[in-house]
């Protein structure tokens, strides 16, 4: 048990997904390579230029208020963020300080380790608008650098957290989960290789022994930048407890500093000292009006909060049935999800048609009242084993499914026929290969190229007859308890019927005559 408290807050900038700048018509595209294509005197910060407010920006921060639970406000305005840097065209940036336009919400992160509880709530204090500065390019000698300022003016909505955090593993859930959410509502990519989201920790420790926990004096505040994945901020923060307690058992004092992390070193390491808090001076922008929100501004921005990655997890367990990591999968993968509702659906259809063809009044038998929970985990199994290599993806790679040729209809077809053992489970691999590869019906490749599952009991029997007769010895074998002689048999049979024998029926075939 250590004897330091560690209080952690995160800064995390996202850029949005808007089609122009936060001020002006110029492109926002992240992948233009062409350094200054994307610029025009506005972003630019050319002299007499006025800066117009991009309405989609605002009603993207607005939704992703909504989405963490924040109260909105319908009354704010842009302020003037001044300081001198060579990728801030303008000596300042157009920010907002004193009125954020999201406050007081929060995001609950699932801890399945934890002890006590299952989630934990972080609360967020503040969602505000800016533009985002340019990037510097530096030479490889280090003798000069150059500005590129096509990213100069992209809409960049800063979330601050509450100090709420504790250890990596919450940093790295929070930053999970939020990428999530900017991502179901579509107002971010969140690439933080990209740099479409950034992460800033603040880290402080505070000794335990000196005060009761509700009193604690906190700890002097160190800053961590330069992290270009979630694990990577979880790992400094991991590392920064680590180094702190270090410093503090051996009777030294933690220095105010900003802080990089060295992925290849696994370590922070000093960038700058922090002697004083940086004086900004704030102050309204006179080129740009109060932002006022109407109540059908409000009202629009609601209308396109759609269904959060929480509640998609609830709902795949309460709809279909669906073990925990298939619901990981089906969550992260959204496109893949969709397409696995889409199945799930034909599913459903083929069930209730199947019921009424049989005739049943009332309710069916306990084996059909199950169906549709069974294939669900069956197409589950399938997209998440099969599709990877299928079409060369890797787990991660998965949720681009911009190629597949296989309609849900379709892959809803296999699924039952899989069901009902029309198709050995070699069988089915083939099929789905042949579906990718040609976007045809289970059903006709199946038959043209012969590879229906033979399930017929007599015409099985005569086939295990043949194989006892040219294998005496394993089956002698088996009689006298050798249970793996049976599966020597079977192999056998498969074999000569090229796989296509169900190997349920076989086996009951060959315990029967070898009893």
């Amino acid at each position: 048990m250590s004897d330091y408290k560690p209080t952690i807050g995160l800064e995390i900038h996202t850029e949005l997904k808007t089609k122009t700048k936060m001020f002006c018509n110029s492109a926002n595209d992240p992948l233009e390579t062409h350094p200054n294509v994307n610029i025009c005197p506005v972003c630019t910060g050319q002299p007499g230029t006025l800066p117009i407010i991009n309405e989609r920006a605002v009603k993207m921060t607005v939704l992703a208020g909504l989405a963490l639970n924040c109260g909105i406000e319908k009354n704010s305005f842009f302020e003037r963020k001044n300081y001198f840097y060579p990728d801030l065209p303008k000596g300042y940036q157009i920010s907002q300080y004193q009125k954020p336009l999201c406050e007081n919400g929060f995001l609950d992160i699932d801890l399945a380790n934890r002890k006590s509880q299952s989630a934990k709530r972080i609360h967020i204090r503040r969602i505000h608008l800016e533009e985002d500065t340019g990037k510097l390019m530096h030479s490889s000698d280090g003798e000069y650098s150059l500005v590129d300022f096509n990213r100069a003016g992209i809409p960049l909505m800063e979330l601050v957290t509450e100090p709420d955090i504790e250890n990596g593993n919450e940093v790295r859930k929070f930053a999970e989960e939020l990428q999530l959410i900017f991502r179901y509502l579509k107002i971010s990519d969140a690439d933080m290789e990209k740099g479409q989201m950034r992460i800033e920790v603040n880290i402080s420790l505070s000794a335990k022994r000196q005060a009761p926990s509700d009193k604690l004096e906190l700890g002097t505040k160190v800053e961590i930048k330069n992290l270009n994945s979630i694990r990577s901020a979880a790992d400094s923060v991991d590392y920064e407890i680590k180094r702190q307690e270090e410093v503090l058992e051996g009777g030294g004092k933690i220095i105010q500093e900003t802080r990089g992390w060295d992925e290849n070193r696994q370590k922070t390491f000093s960038q700058r000292i922090k002697e004083e808090s940086q004086d900004y001076r704030y102050f309204p922008e006179p080129d740009l009006p109060p932002l006022e929100l109407s109540d059908d501004f409000l009202r629009e921005a609601g209308d396109m909060l759609t269904e959060l990655p929480s509640g998609r997890r609830k709902r795949f367990k309460d709809q279909y049935g669906l073990t925990d990591e298939q619901i990981k999968i089906f969550t992260v993968s959204k496109n893949l999800g969709d397409y696995y509702e889409k199945v799930a659906s034909e599913l459903d259809a083929a069930s209730k048609v199947e019921h009424l063809s049989v005739g049943y009044k009332g309710e069916a038998p306990a084996e059909e009242k199950h169906l549709p929970a069974k294939l669900h985990s069956l197409s589950a199994n399938y997209m998440i084993t099969e599709f990877p290599a299928l079409f060369n993806m890797s787990r991660e790679e998965i949720d681009d499914l911009s190629g597949i040729k296989i309609e849900p209809e379709a892959f809803a077809e296999l699924m039952v026929m899989i069901f009902h053992e029309k198709l050995s489970s070699t069988g089915a691999k083939t099929v789905l290969k042949k579906m990718a590869e040609t976007g045809l019906h289970p059903e006709r490749i199946m038959n043209e190229f012969n590879l229906s599952q033979v399930s017929d009991v007599n015409e099985l029997r005569k086939i295990v007859d043949e194989i006892i007769v040219e294998n005496p010895k394993p089956a002698e074998d088996y009689k006298k308890g050798k249970k793996e002689s049976l599966q020597f048999l079977l192999g056998k049979i498969m074999a000569k019927t090229k796989g296509k024998s169900n190997p349920k029926v076989i086996k009951e075939i060959l315990e029967e005559k070898l009893l």
